[in-house]
């Protein structure tokens, strides 16, 4: 029998519990620091309605991750018709953008500056530094960045885009450019960009509808789920994992394998030994905390977008979230909409301390500001806050990264997964799979390289979407 710590009952850890409970040879115990499985991807009851902690679409063409989703949802889910745009100066504009729709909108003079710096990129491009604002210029050219890309995203990660890395856009944007966008509404070139899909699966009872049934397998196959226990730290001897030991108590519990969530810079900084360079390479990664603030609005007609970007650099908020426009099995009979205002800052902003009732007025007077509910009477709020939800893509952080990668390879017995645990801006899919290949690594000794994971996941071993009635190949 191999005993398995699990730190961590997100997406990431559940997904390694859930296939590793399916092995009799495996003895899994999952350690939580909360009270509940889901992680970022939970649930939560608010006035007789159900929501997600933001807006969670869970899409994927990796047949390995549609197949585990399925297995574990069956038919319980719905598919859903996307629709999220970005809200500029009062205006709805598509995302990803639709060139005409843009154009159209922003006015005849200002759609010629547009078009006139995206041809100037075309001519004379920027020269690329490593930084998201070069990136994203070069592609769309400097006004259509600045309009669309340069406001949200210095809010969402509290630094200028000079001095956010290139791989964000990367990862997010990919290979989309203004000329694609183009092509695409012509139809000269069809667009398959990733994010452009319309329709996505979603569970019946919420997002963290998996991750409870993820749970309940585990725990149905003898496996141990521990609520409300955080780990102190991990034990290393002799370059091999021993065990852990919880913040209740100085005990060494003791296991074979080790697969982490927690995040990557607590995991390492608490251990004991650790080399000087290694420990000030941990100091120049940051991670960003989100403050959620939930409103009761009493209209169940408010808007008609799943969630909206804000760009508009009066107001904080960077996201709201109209759960309203999900399914009908999240509010049943009832008449009220519950919109989610996302906020983001770092431990050390003021932000970070205010009370709930503060942030709960902020979130009003800028939801009124912003003219999206009307007249109509907000009757409560709730705060709900995420401490260190994104890790940060300061410019150059790989360099920094990457001897810390290596320095994990090199204790045996120890595996870092998920948003948190692996320091990647992972979506949920990007955190099953890795799940599912760390036990993989314990199961089967694969040999998989996590790190990979969310670097080059175009890279398809077989594609597949999953649709009203189930998987659907692609060819």
């Amino acid at each position: 029998m191999k005993r398995i710590a699990i730190i961590g009952a997100g997406p990431a850890g559940l997904a390694a519990a859930y296939q590793l409970s399916k092995n009799v040879d495996n003895e899994v115990h999952v350690f939580e620091s909360t009270n509940a499985p889901g992680g970022m991807c939970k649930s939560i009851r608010l006035w007789d309605t159900t929501v997600d902690i933001g807006p969670h679409r869970f899409f994927s063409y990796d047949t390995r991750v549609n197949n585990l989703w399925l297995e574990v949802v069956g038919k319980d889910y719905k598919m859903v018709n996307r629709l999220t745009r970005i809200f500029y100066r009062n205006r709805f504009f598509f995302y990803p953008i639709q060139a005409f729709d843009a154009l159209r909108k922003v006015g005849l003079l200002t759609a010629a500056q547009c078009l006139f710096s995206y041809l100037k990129q075309k001519i004379s491009p920027v020269e690329q530094d490593g930084s998201f604002e070069t990136w994203v210029t070069s592609r769309f050219g400097t006004k259509l960045y600045e309009m669309f890309f340069k406001t949200y995203s210095e809010k969402l990660w509290g630094v200028k885009c000079t001095e956010l890395d290139s791989d964000f856009a990367a990862q997010r944007i990919k290979k989309l450019s203004l000329s694609e966008v183009v092509l695409g509404a012509l139809k000269v070139k069809k667009n398959e960009h990733k994010t452009l899909v319309d329709k996505f699966a979603y569970p019946l009872e919420g997002t963290g509808m998996v991750y409870r049934r993820m749970a309940d397998f585990v725990e149905s196959r003898s496996g141990k789920l521990y609520y409300d226990a955080p780990v102190r730290k991990v034990v290393v001897e002799k370059g091999k994992v021993t065990g852990l030991v919880l913040e209740k108590n100085d005990e060494v519990i003791h296991f074979d394998e080790v697969i982490s969530t927690m995040p990557f810079t607590d995991l390492l900084s608490r251990m004991s030994d650790l080399p000087e360079n290694i420990r000030q390479l941990l100091k120049t990664l940051v991670y960003r905390n989100t403050v959620m603030v939930y409103l009761k609005v009493e209209n169940s007609n408010l808007f008609e977008d799943n969630w909206l970007y804000v760009h508009s650099s009066d107001l904080q908020m960077g996201r709201v979230t109209n759960f309203r426009n999900w399914i009908p099995e999240l509010y049943g009979d009832r008449t009220h909409t519950i919109l989610a205002l996302e906020y983001w800052c770092y431990d050390e902003d003021e932000f970070w301390s205010l009370t709930d009732e503060e942030y709960i007025r902020l979130a009003e007077k800028e939801i009124r500001k912003a003219e999206l509910v009307g007249n109509s009477p907000i009757t409560a709020g709730y705060v709900y806050k995420i401490h260190r939800s994104y890790p940060t893509y300061h410019r150059g952080y790989k360099d920094n990264l990457k001897p810390l990668e290596d320095y994990v390879d090199g204790i045996c017995g120890l595996q870092c997964i998920g948003r948190y645990g692996a320091f990647k801006y992972n979506n949920q899919d990007h955190s099953l799979l890795m799940g599912m290949l760390a036990a993989e690594n314990i199961n089967n000794k694969a040999g998989h390289n996590l790190w990979d994971v969310n670097t080059d996941y175009d890279s398809y071993q077989e594609s597949s979407l999953i649709t009203e009635t189930g998987l659907e190949r692609k060819p």
